[in-house]
């Protein structure tokens, strides 16, 4: 017996965090509106990854790979920004510091990244680098790398100005509807909710932390660990040092462990975080309590080296990463399944959804992109073969880089 269908669209965008938003905008600017996205929570909800104020955007990375995608991605949310009227980045310049002999791997993966895609960038020591921010306290061999055109997005601007574009533009939302499972057939895909079956021509999965759970019903195997992060903010009574105009954004590649912070922006304070706790967890046992060993090292990697930053705690803020065994993007259509596309963002991928959103339309309306996407392939040997070795912290590619 045939499935009821409540309704038929030529597209469906499963997941409506910052990549479910856009894809919903770009993919109904192409198809006239016709199209739907469907949110199991609250639109706009605090428990994914695309709440709070502030992600880090950049051109500074260590794989062409992903500098070759980063001036697209500003120019899309600048385009969004010349649509709506909202500022969505601030430009505050942003440094990579490394320590010794690593830290001269990583400043040279970076700069052959960033050649790679013309963007400039300047080394600095650490004389030069306390010199221009004295809110520094480094090592004598920190090296970092600086570029000009890193800041700050707004990402929960981002999020509401593509859904607010997107329904400008027809498309639908349904939010606080579970899906069970996808259906992948030859003429269409259908999507199996507990508010009715939907069907549409292709499907965008965007869902995050969820993809596992989301493509229940198909025959389809994609790894990913969830390991519970955090970020703190403080009320630090130095507000003016660390105002956006004297102090940038930044990452801190350390021997043991990666940080990253922001100025003072969207609350009266200074925010960090570090990079992949190493706390696993799943769906059923994450949390949204502050880890105290997580929150006590930051604390302890602030005070030895951004001491003014630190204040009275304002609040610390729970999310869930969702790590490929590389951690590299997935973006592609998914094999056996040419009408179903899939993006999964490995923590890193706030920076980069407006043209992630665009690539997504590009493959359900083209069947293809001319953007080069090929290293987030689902064919690649760190999806498919179950022995990959694990590197959350890119070394493996900073280690094989050169200028």
């Amino acid at each position: 017996m045939p499935k009821r269908v409540q309704r038929r669209f030529a597209h469906i965008v499963l997941g409506v965090g910052a990549i479910g938003a856009a894809a919903a905008y770009w993919v109904g600017r192409r198809r006239g509106g016709d199209v739907l996205a469907i949110e199991q929570y609250d639109l706009g909800h605090g428990l994914g990854a695309s709440e709070d104020h502030s992600r880090i955007i950049r051109h500074a990375y260590h794989s062409a790979d992903y500098t070759a995608l980063t001036g697209p991605s500003y120019a899309m949310f600048e385009a969004v920004q010349e649509r709506t009227g909202l500022a969505l980045i601030t430009r505050t310049g942003g440094i990579d510091i490394g320590i010794g002999a690593d830290g001269e791997v990583m400043v040279a993966s970076y700069q052959a990244a960033l050649a790679a895609a013309g963007h400039d960038c300047t080394v600095l020591d650490s004389a030069e680098l306390r010199r221009r921010q004295p809110q520094w306290h480094l090592p004598e061999d920190a090296i970092a790398v600086y570029q000009a055109d890193s800041g700050i997005l707004d990402i929960r601007k981002v999020n509401a100005a593509h859904i607010a574009l997107a329904r400008q533009d027809g498309v639908e939302f349904l939010d606080r509807t579970a899906v069970q499972r996808i259906e992948s057939e030859a003429d269409r895909v259908l999507v199996v909710t507990d508010r009715g079956t939907f069907s549409a021509d292709t499907l965008s999965v965007c869902a995050g932390s969820w993809t596992p759970t989301a493509l229940n019903g198909l025959d389809v195997r994609v790894p990913i660990t969830l390991t519970h992060e955090q970020v703190t903010y403080w009320s630090t009574p130095h507000l003016r040092e660390f105002a956006p105009d004297r102090f940038g954004v930044w990452i801190y590649h350390g021997p043991q462990a990666t940080y990253y912070g922001f100025p003072v922006y969207g609350e009266a304070a200074t925010k960090a975080g570090r990079d992949v706790s190493g706390r696993v967890v799943t769906q059923e046992t994450r949390s949204w309590e502050p880890d105290e060993g997580n929150r006590d090292d930051l604390t302890a990697f602030m005070a030895r080296h951004l001491p003014d930053a630190l204040g009275p705690e304002l609040m610390t803020k729970a999310c869930v990463y969702d790590l490929t065994p590389d951690r590299n993007f997935i973006l592609d259509t998914v094999p056996g399944h040419p009408r179903i596309a899939l993006f999964v963002g490995a923590g890193h991928a706030a920076k980069f959804a407006g043209l992630v959103g665009d690539i997504l339309a590009d493959l359900a309306c083209d069947g293809g992109t001319e953007r080069e996407i090929a290293a987030f392939r689902m064919d690649r040997p760190a999806i498919t073969d179950p022995g990959y070795p694990t590197d959350f912290g890119f070394s493996a590619a900073m280690s094989t880089s050169g200028p």
